[in-house]
């Protein structure tokens, strides 16, 4: 798609679109919105990996030992298996 194609497609004037294609200009999200839907793609919001996460039963786990982590996860499976047999 060229350049010109893509501003009938958009709206957004051709010399814009030359300016972001350059790196002279950086769009803002709903124009880089309209861009992308007209080349078939969008863009998506998803939350950074690790941010916002509650680290504190991470945090109270680890304050065990191993082996009473162990213990905790053998209980976690039992009670797992139990509740998807129930739900059978």
């Amino acid at each position: 798609m060229t350049q010109r194609q893509l501003a009938a497609a958009t709206g957004v004037a051709q010399p814009t679109i030359a300016r972001i294609e350059r790196g002279r200009e950086v769009p803002r999200v709903d124009t880089l919105d309209r861009l992308l839907r007209a080349c078939g793609d969008t863009v998506e919001a998803v939350p950074l990996a690790g941010v916002g996460v509650d680290r504190t039963l991470i945090r109270d786990l680890l304050r065990h030992s191993p082996a009473e982590r162990a213990a905790s996860a053998l209980n976690d499976g039992r009670m797992l298996a139990r509740l998807d047999r129930a739900r059978q």
